[in-house]
C-alpha cells in the first residue's frame, strides 16, 4: 500500500492515478496510522510553501512525515512537497519546513520568464537506484522557486533553467521531485516506478 497524505495541498487525483497504473494500491489519507502503515509515502504540494507547513504543523502531518523518514520507510516529496523537505524558504517570508534535508528554497533571479514551466531535459549526477534501466530525457516542470542543496551528495539531478536546477534529491530513504513525474511521460512514470520498487526491499 502507498500512501498519499492529504493535507489539503496537492496533486492527490493525479498522483494516486499514476501509482495505480503502475500496478501499485494507494491510498489518499490524512490518518496518521494509515500513512505509518503504508509501505511507502508520498507527500505531494501545489501552492505557497507557507500554507504548506501551517497546514502540516496544525494537522501534525508534518511531525507524522518526519516519523515515516526515521523508519526507513521510502518517502517522496513531488513539486512544492520536495521543497518542503528542507530547512527553509523564502517564498512570501521566511518560513521553516520540515528539515529532512540540508538547504533552502529560493525563487530564481534573473531577466527571464518566471516561472520556470515546461519540459527541461534531466542531467544524471550520480548513481541512484530510481535511475535504473533509465536514460537521461526530458520532464515537465512548473515552479517559481528553487532549491539550493546544501550537501552535493543530496542532489541526484538537474535541469537547466539560465543555470543548474536542482531537480531530484535523496537522503536515505527519502526522495523528492521537483518535477511533476505523473505528468512527464514515460521517463516519468519509470522514475515513479523506480521509487515504488523500493517499497519492496
Amino acid at each position: 500500500m502507498i500512501a498519499i497524505i492529504d493535507y489539503g495541498m496537492g496533486n492527490l487525483h493525479s498522483v494516486s492515478k499514476a501509482i495505480e497504473r503502475l500496478g501499485y494500491e494507494a491510498i489518499t489519507t490524512d490518518q496518521p496510522e494509515q500513512i505509518l502503515a503504508a509501505d511507502a509515502v508520498i507527500l505531494p504540494g501545489v501552492g505557497a510553501y507557507g500554507d504548506a507547513m501551517q497546514h502540516l504543523n496544525e494537522t501534525g502531518l508534518g511531525e507524522v512525515a518526519k516519523q515515516v523518514a526515521a523508519s526507513g520507510k521510502p518517502m517522496l516529496g513531488i513539486c512544492l512537497g520536495m521543497q518542503l523537505l528542507f530547512e527553509t524558504s523564502e517564498e512570501f517570508g521566511e518560513h521553516e519546513g520540515l528539515g529532512l534535508l540540508k538547504g533552502k528554497i529560493v525563487r530564481f533571479q534573473g531577466e527571464f520568464k518566471i516561472p520556470h514551466m515546461g519540459w527541461n531535459k534531466l542531467k544524471f549526477l550520480q548513481q541512484s537506484p530510481i535511475f535504473n534501466g533509465l536514460e537521461e530525457g526530458h520532464v515537465y516542470f512548473v515552479h517559481s522557486y528553487h532549491a539550493l542543496v546544501e550537501d552535493q551528495h543530496n542532489l541526484l539531478a538537474t535541469g537547466d533553467y539560465h543555470g543548474p536546477v536542482t531537480a531530484i534529491v535523496a537522503k536515505d530513504n527519502v526522495y523528492g521531485m521537483q518535477f511533476h513525474p505523473e505528468k512527464s511521460g514515460t521517463l516519468g512514470m519509470e522514475l515513479l516506478r523506480n521509487f515504488l520498487e523500493l517499497s519492496k526491499r
